[in-house]
């Protein structure tokens, strides 16, 4: 039996305005994650 074609999944960042914002966001938001589940471990 043959496999069957496998899709190929491309991620690419986001350009421009939109992307730039999502990584600030994103970064933020895991950078205060971090620190309450650490603060809460200590």
């Amino acid at each position: 039996m043959t496999q069957p074609p496998r899709r190929r999944v491309q991620v690419r960042p986001l350009g421009g305005a939109a992307g730039c914002l999502t990584m600030i966001v994103v970064s933020l938001l895991l950078s205060v994650l971090l620190t309450v589940l650490l603060n809460l471990a200590l």
